[in-house]
């Protein structure tokens, strides 16, 4: 029983200053646990899935794509109540995984209010591939039956049970040793038999074990601007939120070992299998009866001889044949590779911004090292004399998507994202976001903030770090 059980409810650094375990701590202590199989259940968001994905099969173990979403007390997009539900997500199916990135996705797009939300005729909707748990204290079944009891906690449960495919809904119980997590555990006990609805243990984990608690406390301190000292301040009661061994699950849940066994069966019945490496481009338009790839080898003849006339008219000497010879092979490889229609819409919008006097930079990274992409202004770097390498931006022996830096001005790069946005689709068009670590000065600040430390004596301490630049020298 113990070496089958699987944490199907953790939180990873992902939970953004409320979970505190790194993942690349957390694959280790699996599988010192004896443990082969975790689900990431991240509050509201899906931002470490590919993260977690790609390390830990390469760690060995099996990930399980999961969220704890917010369901609103009502239809998402009304902002007049501010309550929320918690309900665990995991994607059984590859259809059951597009399903979940749908509803997190809308939860930010249409349902944010404070949190990330969605209701439960989204979740209607869009169901299929995904299993259910009632989630922690914070569910709305255990919130139902200590506030309203059993009864109406029934018609709860019922209701979220249709929620779902047949067999895909699951009452979580949890050993936290809470009084109110004990009697919602009893009660959901016997709410499983009157229902025949499976139930299922975890543990909430959000730290790696039970020493960390206290650290973690520190940590919902800094996300609240609360102090440690503080008694009316959001607080775990316990230090039980740690992952614990199939050892300690059992013992907890000896008396319903169908909840460990639904643990391990869950486990198994997720399997989802990404193809990494695609590319989901939109398609550039091109003139009708004209192909793509030749539409773009025009513009680059057309954008290069323009180039060639700019260097003669300046008295610059320039190998003609050299040029064209490097063009032709960056078009060879572009078109092998499938990115006609990328090179096409970068510099669709790129000449949509200069031409209404958006200031655009010169280019920066690999791509400066592509001809096409100076023949097209896409950048004004010549590759040429610097002898930049096209095969750092592009390279047939290691496919991966190219990527332009591209430098707006601020104040108007707004207009270049919505004319790209209305041209090819809201739905097509995302902005890339950047994942922050906290750093050793900023983090001592914010820990003596939060142990009552006053600002000099927080500040003495942190600028006696060295910074990494100090350091390295």
């Amino acid at each position: 029983m113990a070496g089958s059980f699987a944490h199907l409810h953790l939180h990873s650094q992902y939970s953004l200053l409320d979970g505190a375990i790194r993942l690349k701590d957390l694959y280790p202590r699996l599988h010192e646990l004896g443990m082969n199989t975790v689900a990431l259940t991240d509050h509201g968001n899906m931002f470490g899935a590919l993260d977690f994905y790609k390390t830990a099969r390469k760690a060995g173990i099996k990930p399980i794509f999961g969220c704890e979403v917010y369901v609103s007390d009502g239809p998402m997009n009304d902002r007049t109540s501010r309550k929320t539900f918690h309900c665990v997500l995991l994607a059984r199916t590859l259809e059951g995984y597009r399903n979940l990135v749908f509803l997190v996705s809308k939860a930010y797009l249409e349902g944010f209010y404070y949190h990330p939300r969605i209701d439960k005729q989204l979740l209607r909707q869009h169901s299929a591939g995904l299993i259910g748990l009632s989630a922690c204290l914070g569910g709305e079944v255990a919130q139902t039956l200590l506030q309203q009891g059993s009864a109406r906690a029934l018609e709860v449960v019922r209701e979220y049970r249709e929620l779902f495919e047949p067999g895909c809904f699951f009452l979580e119980v949890q050993p936290n040793g809470l009084t109110e997590q004990n009697e919602v555990n009893e009660a959901l006990i016997k709410l499983a038999a009157q229902t025949d609805l499976p139930l299922v243990a975890t543990n909430d984990c959000h730290y790696l074990a039970r020493k960390d608690a206290r650290a973690h406390d520190c940590l919902m301190c800094v996300q609240t601007g609360k102090q440690i000292e503080d008694k009316q301040r959001l607080k775990h009661e316990v230090d039980e939120y740690f992952l614990k061994s199939p050892e300690e699950m059992e013992r907890a849940f000896y008396h319903v070992p169908q909840a460990l066994e639904n643990a391990a069966r869950i486990a198994g019945l997720c399997n989802v299998e990404l193809q990494l490496g695609q590319s989901f481009l939109p398609r550039y338009q091109v003139p009708a009866g004209v192909e793509l790839g030749d539409f773009l080898q025009q513009q680059v003849r057309e954008g290069l001889d323009r180039r060639l006339s700019e260097f003669s008219a300046r008295g610059r000497a320039a190998d003609e044949k050299v040029y064209r010879e490097r063009a032709a092979h960056e078009l060879e490889v572009i078109e092998k590779m499938g990115f006609s229609s990328y090179f096409l819409i970068v510099w669709d919008f790129i000449n949509y911004a200069k031409q209404r006097g958006v200031p655009v930079g010169p280019g920066r990274g690999s791509g400066a090292g592509s001809l096409v992409a100076y023949a097209l202004r896409i950048t004004d770097v010549d590759p040429l004399p610097y002898n930049l390498l096209f095969e750092r931006f592009l390279n047939p022996e290691r496919v991966s998507m190219p990527d332009f830096d591209i430098d707006f001005c601020m104040h108007r790069r707004d207009e270049v994202l919505q004319y790209v946005s209305e041209k090819y689709g809201r739905d097509n068009v995302g902005q890339i976001v950047t994942m922050h670590q906290l750093k050793a000065r900023g983090v001592t600040r914010d820990v003596a903030r939060a142990m009552g430390f006053s600002y000099a004596e927080a500040d003495r301490v942190a600028k006696l770090i060295p910074s990494r630049s100090r350091a390295a020298a």
